[in-house]
């Protein structure tokens, strides 16, 4: 079975229990079961602190950070998970000598810069789904959206950090598409759907609006506009996380509105101790209190040049 894109057409290994008729349309390029797996040891070197931030308020006033969750880091990760992601970093390095994936060039940069920072997202976003999003106690079968994954950063690592979650990475570039696919035939993926397709145009579509419990973006856009990006795909009580730099808080202050006017609020700002150059990086999360207005996303291109 083929899916069409253009003059494009891409295999479809399995089906898959999203709706198929914008699949058909904008042409998914990689559809497998989801299955579950074990979830990630837990221990980790990294520390970490959240952090609210008031409304019209730059200051942060710290909140506790739960001692059952502590921050993820490639030792936490089984035998199996270490070695899918040594073979994600050494054919990233590969492709990225023909195309422009990544500007980090040496592996064990790669394994600090990006896997590591990767995984500092997950234990704020654990914690903050099981204290505002969970009806039970379990993480199991989450949905999680990465926009604009790019080489798969964080959505490719978190997807070999928890076998049990759901995600799909939503990439506009083909060719970047093209890799992802690459990746989880050669890894053996078996919980991760590749949608080749612009956020926005995506974020107005049935068959994906509103449906995933968490999103996550990572070196995208500044926050007025990633919101946008983000928002319309989070169900009613999910999350919004974006990974960002040492010191957000004016962006974020500049993006409260917009997230507000797209039916959430900022939740907390967890700061990360990361093996990063700058040595710190912070995780902006958001809870999604109501729906998003319909006129949201806007046509694509536009959030971009005029952001809320």
């Amino acid at each position: 079975m083929s899916v069409v894109y253009g003059r494009f057409a891409f295999r479809v290994l399995s089906s898959f229990p999203f709706r198929n008729s914008f699949l058909r349309r904008r042409g998914l390029t990689h559809l497998l079961y989801f299955t579950s797996g074990a979830a990630p040891a837990d221990s980790a070197k990294p520390t970490a602190r959240a952090a609210t931030l008031s409304p019209g308020n730059n200051s942060l006033s710290p909140t506790p950070f739960s001692p059952n969750l502590s921050v993820s880091s490639v030792e936490s990760l089984t035998a199996h998970q270490k070695d899918q992601i040594s073979l994600y970093v050494r054919t990233l390095l590969q492709w990225n000598e023909k195309m422009n994936l990544t500007a980090v060039t040496e592996e064990s940069e790669v394994m600090t810069r990006h896997v590591e920072d990767s995984l500092a997202i997950l234990p704020p976003l654990q914690r903050s789904y099981l204290s505002h999003c969970a009806k039970s106690t379990s993480l199991e079968g989450l949905n999680v959206v990465d926009v604009g994954s790019g080489a798969g950063l964080p959505g490719m690592i978190l997807a070999i950090a928890c076998p049990s979650w759901k995600f799909t990475l939503l990439e506009s570039m083909k060719k970047r598409c093209y890799f992802l696919e690459h990746i989880v035939t050669l890894i053996g993926l078996s919980n991760v759907q590749i949608l080749c397709e612009r956020a926005e145009s995506v974020g107005q579509c049935a068959d994906f609006r509103e449906l995933f419990d968490v999103a996550v973006a990572r070196a995208v856009a500044e926050m007025r506009i990633l919101a946008e990006y983000c928002l319309p795909l989070v169900r009613v009580g999910g999350l919004f996380v974006a990974a960002k730099g040492a010191d957000p808080q004016e962006e974020v202050k500049r993006a409260e509105n917009s997230i507000q006017l797209l039916g959430a609020s900022i939740l907390e700002l967890c700061t990360v101790e990361s093996h990063s150059p700058k040595g710190q990086r912070t995780s902006v999360i958001c809870v999604k209190d109501r729906a998003t207005p319909r006129k949201y996303p806007r046509q694509a291109g536009t959030p971009a040049k005029l952001p809320l």
